[in-house]
Protein backbone atom coordinates (compact mmCIF):
# COMPACT_ATOMS: atom_id res chain seq x y z
CA UNK A 1 0.00 0.00 0.00
CA UNK A 2 2.88 2.25 1.17
CA UNK A 3 4.88 1.67 -2.07
CA UNK A 4 1.40 2.43 -4.32
CA UNK A 5 1.15 5.82 -2.68
CA UNK A 6 4.98 6.46 -3.56
CA UNK A 7 5.13 4.57 -6.85
CA UNK A 8 1.39 7.35 -7.60
CA UNK A 9 4.44 10.19 -6.59
CA UNK A 10 6.91 9.71 -8.87
CA UNK A 11 4.67 9.37 -12.11
CA UNK A 12 2.95 12.02 -11.38
CA UNK A 13 6.08 13.70 -10.44
CA UNK A 14 7.38 12.72 -13.84
CA UNK A 15 3.71 13.48 -15.73
CA UNK A 16 3.98 17.09 -13.82
CA UNK A 17 7.60 17.66 -16.11
CA UNK A 18 6.07 16.47 -19.13
CA UNK A 19 2.32 18.55 -18.84
CA UNK A 20 4.84 21.64 -19.02
CA UNK A 21 5.99 20.75 -22.54
CA UNK A 22 2.49 20.17 -24.00
CA UNK A 23 1.67 20.94 -27.53
CA UNK A 24 -1.68 22.51 -27.73
CA UNK A 25 -2.33 22.26 -31.45
CA UNK A 26 -4.98 20.55 -32.67
CA UNK A 27 -6.43 19.32 -36.06
CA UNK A 28 -9.64 20.83 -37.68
CA UNK A 29 -10.33 18.11 -40.07
CA UNK A 30 -13.24 15.97 -39.57
CA UNK A 31 -13.15 13.01 -36.85
CA UNK A 32 -12.93 9.45 -38.90
CA UNK A 33 -11.03 7.14 -36.14
CA UNK A 34 -11.74 7.42 -32.62
CA UNK A 35 -9.88 6.56 -29.73
CA UNK A 36 -11.70 5.80 -26.03
CA UNK A 37 -9.44 5.64 -22.92
CA UNK A 38 -12.43 4.25 -20.39
CA UNK A 39 -11.48 3.78 -16.08
CA UNK A 40 -13.63 0.90 -15.60
CA UNK A 41 -12.65 0.94 -11.82
CA UNK A 42 -15.79 3.77 -11.41
CA UNK A 43 -17.47 3.51 -14.75
CA UNK A 44 -19.45 -0.19 -15.93
CA UNK A 45 -21.48 1.01 -18.55
CA UNK A 46 -18.70 0.31 -21.42
CA UNK A 47 -21.12 -0.99 -23.71
CA UNK A 48 -24.17 1.85 -23.32
CA UNK A 49 -21.23 4.94 -23.54
CA UNK A 50 -19.86 2.69 -26.83
CA UNK A 51 -23.27 2.20 -28.35
CA UNK A 52 -24.37 6.24 -27.81
CA UNK A 53 -21.00 7.29 -29.83
CA UNK A 54 -21.60 4.48 -32.59
CA UNK A 55 -24.84 5.71 -33.44
CA UNK A 56 -23.91 9.41 -33.67
CA UNK A 57 -20.51 9.58 -34.80
CA UNK A 58 -18.90 6.76 -36.54
CA UNK A 59 -19.12 2.97 -37.66
CA UNK A 60 -17.86 0.88 -35.10
CA UNK A 61 -14.84 -0.36 -37.01
CA UNK A 62 -13.15 3.14 -36.28
CA UNK A 63 -13.93 3.10 -32.44
CA UNK A 64 -10.60 1.56 -30.54
CA UNK A 65 -11.07 1.28 -26.70
CA UNK A 66 -8.54 0.82 -23.67
CA UNK A 67 -10.04 -0.07 -20.58
CA UNK A 68 -7.65 0.86 -17.33
CA UNK A 69 -8.56 -1.21 -13.89
CA UNK A 70 -6.98 -0.39 -10.78
CA UNK A 71 -7.39 -4.33 -9.99
CA UNK A 72 -7.64 -6.98 -11.95
CA UNK A 73 -9.72 -10.18 -10.46
CA UNK A 74 -7.71 -13.18 -11.86
CA UNK A 75 -11.39 -14.94 -13.05
CA UNK A 76 -12.31 -11.62 -14.42
CA UNK A 77 -12.50 -11.37 -18.51
CA UNK A 78 -12.51 -8.20 -19.80
CA UNK A 79 -13.17 -8.41 -23.95
CA UNK A 80 -11.27 -5.21 -24.65
CA UNK A 81 -7.39 -4.10 -24.44
CA UNK A 82 -6.40 -3.27 -20.72
CA UNK A 83 -4.21 -2.07 -17.90
CA UNK A 84 -3.91 -1.61 -14.57
CA UNK A 85 -1.86 -0.57 -12.25
CA UNK A 86 0.60 -3.48 -12.07
CA UNK A 87 1.41 -2.13 -15.84
CA UNK A 88 2.78 1.00 -15.32
CA UNK A 89 6.77 1.24 -13.83
CA UNK A 90 7.91 3.42 -11.34
CA UNK A 91 8.59 5.94 -14.03
CA UNK A 92 5.57 6.36 -16.02
CA UNK A 93 6.13 3.82 -18.83
CA UNK A 94 3.52 1.51 -19.71
CA UNK A 95 5.56 -2.09 -22.09
CA UNK A 96 2.23 -3.69 -22.96
CA UNK A 97 1.95 -3.72 -26.54
CA UNK A 98 -1.55 -3.33 -26.78
CA UNK A 99 -1.30 -0.17 -24.22
CA UNK A 100 1.97 0.82 -26.76
CA UNK A 101 -0.02 0.58 -29.80
CA UNK A 102 -2.92 2.67 -28.50
CA UNK A 103 -0.42 5.28 -27.83
CA UNK A 104 1.29 5.31 -31.06
CA UNK A 105 -2.01 5.66 -33.01
CA UNK A 106 -3.09 8.71 -34.59
CA UNK A 107 -6.67 8.66 -33.91
CA UNK A 108 -8.50 12.10 -35.12
CA UNK A 109 -10.29 12.27 -31.59
CA UNK A 110 -9.11 10.79 -28.01
CA UNK A 111 -12.29 10.41 -25.86
CA UNK A 112 -10.48 10.50 -22.39
CA UNK A 113 -13.62 8.95 -20.38
CA UNK A 114 -12.37 9.08 -16.66
CA UNK A 115 -13.10 12.33 -13.96
CA UNK A 116 -10.94 11.02 -10.97
CA UNK A 117 -6.86 12.38 -12.28
CA UNK A 118 -5.06 8.64 -11.99
CA UNK A 119 -1.73 9.25 -12.96
CA UNK A 120 -1.44 6.37 -15.91
CA UNK A 121 -4.41 7.41 -17.30
CA UNK A 122 -3.43 11.02 -17.70
CA UNK A 123 0.00 9.48 -18.98
CA UNK A 124 -1.98 7.71 -21.64
CA UNK A 125 -3.62 10.75 -22.89
CA UNK A 126 -0.78 12.67 -22.50
CA UNK A 127 1.38 10.43 -24.59
CA UNK A 128 -1.39 9.68 -27.43
CA UNK A 129 -0.53 10.44 -30.64
CA UNK A 130 -4.10 11.89 -30.86
CA UNK A 131 -4.65 15.05 -33.30
CA UNK A 132 -8.30 16.12 -30.82
CA UNK A 133 -8.57 15.25 -27.32
CA UNK A 134 -11.94 15.34 -25.43
CA UNK A 135 -12.02 15.10 -21.83
CA UNK A 136 -13.85 15.83 -18.31
CA UNK A 137 -13.12 19.40 -17.06
CA UNK A 138 -12.44 17.99 -13.34
CA UNK A 139 -8.99 16.33 -15.18
CA UNK A 140 -6.00 18.77 -15.52
CA UNK A 141 -6.92 21.41 -18.44
CA UNK A 142 -3.31 20.71 -20.50
CA UNK A 143 -4.57 17.63 -21.38
CA UNK A 144 -7.31 17.71 -23.34
CA UNK A 145 -8.58 20.57 -25.78
CA UNK A 146 -11.97 20.33 -25.07
CA UNK A 147 -13.39 19.46 -21.71
CA UNK A 148 -17.21 18.98 -20.83
CA UNK A 149 -18.28 19.86 -17.25
CA UNK A 150 -20.03 16.84 -16.21
CA UNK A 151 -19.22 13.41 -14.41
CA UNK A 152 -18.81 10.30 -15.40
CA UNK A 153 -22.11 8.98 -14.25
CA UNK A 154 -23.60 11.23 -16.62
CA UNK A 155 -22.93 9.22 -19.85
CA UNK A 156 -26.25 10.55 -21.57
CA UNK A 157 -25.29 13.92 -20.67
CA UNK A 158 -21.67 13.46 -21.80
CA UNK A 159 -22.29 12.38 -25.43
CA UNK A 160 -24.95 14.96 -25.81
CA UNK A 161 -22.52 17.38 -25.71
CA UNK A 162 -19.81 16.20 -27.10
CA UNK A 163 -22.22 15.24 -30.43
CA UNK A 164 -23.39 18.51 -29.84
CA UNK A 165 -20.09 20.66 -29.99
CA UNK A 166 -18.81 18.13 -33.00
CA UNK A 167 -21.40 19.33 -35.20
CA UNK A 168 -20.57 22.96 -34.34
CA UNK A 169 -16.78 22.60 -34.75
CA UNK A 170 -17.82 20.88 -38.30
CA UNK A 171 -15.69 17.49 -36.92
CA UNK A 172 -18.60 15.10 -38.05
Amino acid sequence: MFLDFIKDFFIKRTLKKSLSNVNNNFSSEKVQLIGILIDESDFDKTEALLQKINENTIVKNNISLLIYKDKIKKEEVIKYPFLSWKDVSWIGSIEKPEVKQFMAQKFDMLISYYDVEKAPLMMITLKSNARFKVGFSTIDKRLNHFMIDTNVEKQEVFTNELIRYLKILNKI
